[in-house]
């Protein structure tokens, strides 16, 4: 059983408490992951009542939780566990308040409860409530004082290691869980299961036998109601630096020597400083950039992101972007990685394509390799989460002739229960104090170290083209280019293929969630 814990939420009257937080703790609630003892203290701006406070969340775990609506009688048990305290984030008096009634809650309990702080308020109040916490002496106890960053961490390179001062000023880096919900991910974490349970791949992955690697996120909605934010971020840093850098490093990393959290994140921090450096005058033909016009999906008709509704006119954020990137080590020395992601674009795929080295000769007569294809193994995690293997096979018949088939795990259809959202993993490891899946200070400083001559390339010279692409599509004709010049191309989603190619994948596609 988990030790006692008090979570106390800053800026819990907002969307992230609502959508994300209380549904997993309400979830890990319901399946008995939480302790017997636990509190959740929700901080915000507005003057309400414990019942409006519950209220309110309840409206929320209805909406958003994978297990839909709540039970009367179960929420009523979860809810006698909130509270709610009207405060301002720069209030120091606040603070010493908040000190008495977690003392007081670890007297009632007689135990000293471990303390997550979580930061769901605006990216721009973390360094008041660092400050404030630590004026109040609640950052002292190294192992049961806890606070949790959201994404973004930091605009770039100067601005993160600012951050980084900041937090090590107060908390020990043992303290600090910065949190990437994609690391969440069922299928994410099962990457590192797969690589380094098995032996059956391991002897091939390495640039002998692999071709490249792609990596894609790719997201059918615009912006919705995050213009103001997306506008000042754009989908370099918004997906590109965090997300799909801390898949990469699952793909790229040496096999741990244990399954500590310093010893995994010591291998993801040597693959990010293990990449190429893009110099500045090599941006174009490493980078991509685009941004949305108006077009259609699923016969609806969608806007282009300077109509959006907070977006500038003239914006020129990207709203996809492609890299190129090499690992410059014994393992992936010319190997690319070409990782994309953007807005509004033709389905809402998140996958990796791992795309193996043709055979070195080819055995079959010419017109048994009609239709042959090299392996690939594909890791699923949206819409459906699962690992898929393409290799040749003889197509049936009295001619020779190979033909590609996919053998296919979908954890929905392997193990028969609905996997949990990230968040309720990642939660449940800042009480259990396991740090594995979340950044370090260092990995965040190397993240945005790889993607700083992007931006800065980027930044000094505006696009004339935009918009270069339309809803609906798959991004800037661009982005096609930057393959090309390889000889390669984009590879197309498994789970559209599947749905569209049912000769070649042969196989039946799990209900989405």
């Amino acid at each position: 059983m988990a030790e006692p814990a008090v979570f106390v939420i800053f800026g819990a009257g907002g969307d992230l408490a609502w959508r994300k937080l209380i549904p997993a703790l309400y979830n890990l609630f319901l399946d008995k992951w939480l302790p017997e003892k636990f509190w959740i203290l929700g901080q915000g701006h507005s003057r309400r009542s414990d019942a409006d406070f519950r209220q309110h969340l309840r409206q929320g775990v209805d909406k958003f939780s994978r297990r839909g609506k709540s039970e009367d009688a179960a929420w009523d048990l979860f809810a006698s566990h909130l509270a709610f305290i009207a405060s301002e984030l720069d209030d120091s008096q606040s603070y010493a308040r908040l000190a008495k009634e977690l003392a007081a809650k670890d007297k009632e309990w007689n135990v000293r409860a471990n303390r997550i702080f979580y930061l769901a308020s605006p990216p721009a109040t973390t360094e008041v409530v660092v400050r404030e916490l630590a004026k109040a002496r609640l950052n002292l106890d190294r192992k049961r004082s806890r606070i949790v960053l959201e994404k973004p961490f930091g605009q770039d390179l100067a601005s993160a290691r600012e951050l980084n001062r900041t937090l090590t000023n107060a908390f020990d880096e043992s303290q600090i869980f910065r949190i990437d919900h994609y690391l969440g991910k069922e299928t994410v974490q099962n990457i590192l299961a797969f690589r380094f349970a098995n032996t059956l791949f391991e002897p091939v992955w390495n640039r002998r036998y692999i071709d490249h690697v792609q990596i894609t996120v790719a997201e059918r909605v615009g912006v919705e109601n995050r213009g103001r934010y997306y506008d000042a971020a754009g989908a370099l840093r918004d997906m590109i630096q965090n997300h799909l850098l801390q898949i990469l490093c699952l793909i790229a990393m040496e096999p741990p020597v244990s399954f500590n959290a310093d010893e995994v994140r010591n291998k993801k921090v040597d693959v990010l400083r293990a990449i190429r450096p893009i110099l500045p005058e090599q941006v174009q033909h490493y980078a991509v950039r685009g941004q949305y016009g108006a077009g259609w999906i699923e016969g609806q008709h969608i806007p282009g992101y300077r109509a959006e509704p907070n977006v500038a006119p003239d914006s020129p954020t990207e709203t996809y972007a492609a890299v190129k990137l090499l690992v410059d080590n014994w393992r992936w020395q010319g190997v690319p990685f070409y990782l994309r992601t953007g807005k509004s674009l033709q389905a809402r795929i998140s996958e990796v394509s791992i795309q193996f080295r043709p055979v070195p000769h080819h055995t079959f007569p010419a017109s048994a390799m009609l239709d042959w294809r090299p392996n690939r193994l594909i890791i699923a995690i949206q819409p459906e989460e699962g690992i898929l293997l393409r290799f040749e096979a003889k197509y049936p018949g009295p001619a020779m002739r190979l033909s590609p088939v996919i053998m296919q795990f979908y954890y929905r259809e392997a193990f028969r229960i609905v996997p949990p959202e990230a968040y309720e993993t990642l939660l449940l490891d800042v009480v259990r104090g396991d740090a594995t899946l979340f950044m370090r200070a260092d990995q965040a400083e190397a993240a945005w170290a790889v993607v700083a001559p992007v931006l800065e390339a980027w930044g000094g010279i505006r696009p004339t083209d935009f918009p270069n692409y339309q809803a609906g599509t798959w991004g800037p004709e661009a982005a096609d280019n930057l393959l090309a010049q390889d000889g390669r191309s984009w590879a197309m989603p498994t789970f559209l293929q599947c749905q569209e190619d049912i000769a070649v994948c042969r196989v039946t596609m799990a209900p989405s969630s």
